[in-house]
């Protein structure tokens, strides 16, 4: 079976321009519980490898190294819009399509007054490694 790797952005302006520091404790306890209640289904099918939420930008850091010296750790990234990776969902499913499924309802999932935040879900398979000649 296929692996997907489900990013979930934060991007203001899409069905929800408010940030979730904004929403009422009720609304981000609506949310988190969308959330769960589908990782709980995705679990329950074995589709669900892993799930997580991401800290903001704000404590996230850049590391470059060019095999030489010290690596290069600098704070960002700092997107120049509102958007930000917000978390991923990993699943192991039958298909594309499938995929396709579970990141159109998370892009639904409630926000403010409940009405679907509608936030971009970036779905990329996940590659295996090529095989190389030891």
């Amino acid at each position: 079976m296929p692996k997907f790797m489900l990013l979930q952005h934060y991007q203001g302006g899409a069905g929800c321009d408010v940030p979730m520091t904004e929403w009422t404790p009720e609304e981000v306890q609506t949310h988190i519980r969308f959330q769960q209640d589908l990782n709980a289904e995705l679990v329950a099918n074995g589709e669900l490898v892993d799930a997580q939420g991401l800290a903001g930008p704000d404590v996230a850091k850049r590391v470059t190294f060019d095999g030489k010296g010290a690596p290069v750790v600098t704070d960002g990234p700092f997107p120049e819009s509102k958007e930000l990776l917000a978390g991923y969902r990993m699943i192991d499913v039958e298909s594309e399509a499938r995929a396709l499924e579970i990141a159109a309802r998370t892009s639904a999932a409630p926000g403010p007054g409940g009405a679907p935040i509608q936030q971009p879900i970036d779905v990329r398979q996940v590659m295996g490694a090529p095989d190389v000649d030891l």
